[in-house]
């Protein structure tokens, strides 16, 4: 499965749409559909991300956290994303375990150190 993985100014540069609402969301995520991408997920911070492939459009929602540091949300939702596609979760499950895994890095200062252990994420789910 090819994935392209973008945040919302990503997305609007790629696809030449200003992405700045959920309809613009949407809208964009087509067009990289359209321009050949198979796999699209638009990551919107506090707002969640959208996902996109053949029969597959669905928001997956943020996780309320209080943010200290951002630095390597974007990396930590894409490592735990293929973490969970190569366990044979589905895309959307995927999503939610990478979103949970961002969420948590964002409370902690810098980067490496902001990088959830794999029992940290699963906790943070089950609550």
């Amino acid at each position: 499965m090819n994935i392209l993985v973008v945040n919302e100014t990503e997305a609007g540069m790629l696809s030449g749409i200003i992405v700045n609402e959920k309809e613009s969301v949407e809208f964009a995520a087509k067009e990289l559909l359209r321009l050949g991408c198979e796999t699209v997920i638009i990551t919107l911070g506090a707002r969640g991300s959208y996902i996109t492939a053949s029969g597959v459009c669905e928001w997956i929602p943020a996780f309320k956290v209080d943010v200290v540091d951002t630095t390597a949300a974007d990396d930590v939702y894409c490592g735990c994303l293929a973490v969970a596609l190569a366990e044979g979760k589905t895309l959307a499950e995927s999503a939610r375990f990478a979103s949970a895994a961002a969420a948590i890095s964002v409370t902690r200062l810098g980067a490496q150190p902001s990088v959830p252990f794999r029992d940290e994420v699963d906790r943070f789910l089950i609550t």
